[in-house]
């Protein structure tokens, strides 16, 4: 599970579709037994778990529509990008089934100061530019022929650069299927592609716990 802080108080917990009916007996270990008002369980204590359908699924009303519709297996697009490399992927539930991997060289920041840093400023700028094109390339060739068949597309890394690929005027139908969530995963290569399937599939829960007395 990875869990990360919530605006506003309380954690987002990412749990595996499978692993739905074991994290509620856990909560109910931690908090006692639980009420359900839709997607949002309320335990004795006052902690609550407000959970949100994964990418590509239809809205459930229920906890028992939101596991089922979890565990079904869906094809996903996804696309993770950070400064000159890119990863673009077709999963399907689990399972990868088409990808492609790249790495463009973009320069780093320099402290080097007057002419030599703008020119060092344009060559980085069109390196950057070589690399955003050579992204949405790949996107085209990967997903764009199968965007009928996707359910979701799930974009990771950095988000300036995704951005800047799905910008592309023949991207709009991939771009359309954009999911909110974006993956926290650092340089793509072949095998944080393959990472990147579980939290690309998995169902978020916002939780809360209970109020202490002062």
């Amino acid at each position: 599970m990875v869990e990360r802080a919530a605006a506003g108080g309380g954690k987002w917990v990412d749990v595996g579709p499978d692993r739905v009916p074991r994290w509620l007996e856990n909560f109910v270990t931690r908090h006692g037994a639980y009420t359900e008002k839709g997607l949002i369980l309320i335990a004795e204590d006052g902690a609550s778990a407000e959970w949100r359908t994964p990418p590509g699924a239809p809205e459930a009303a229920t906890m028992t529509d939101l596991i089922r519709e979890a565990r079904t297996p869906r094809r996903l697009g996804l696309l993770l990008a950070r400064k000159g490399a890119v990863a673009v992927g077709i999963a399907e539930g689990p399972e990868l089934v088409a990808s492609k991997v790249d790495t463009h060289y973009v320069q780093g920041r320099t402290a080097a100061g007057g002419w030599s840093q703008q020119r060092f400023a344009r060559r980085r700028d069109n390196q950057a530019k070589a690399a955003t094109a050579d992204g949405a390339g790949i996107v085209g060739r990967i997903l764009l022929p199968r965007v009928r068949d996707l359910t979701a597309l799930v974009t990771g890394g950095d988000r300036t650069a995704v951005d800047a690929i799905l910008a592309a005027p023949a991207l709009a139908p991939v771009a359309a299927l954009r999911a909110e969530r974006f993956l926290d995963v650092p340089e793509p290569r072949h095998a944080v592609l393959m990472s990147a399937i579980a939290g690309a599939r998995a169902v978020s829960v916002l939780v809360r716990e209970p109020s202490r007395p002062a």
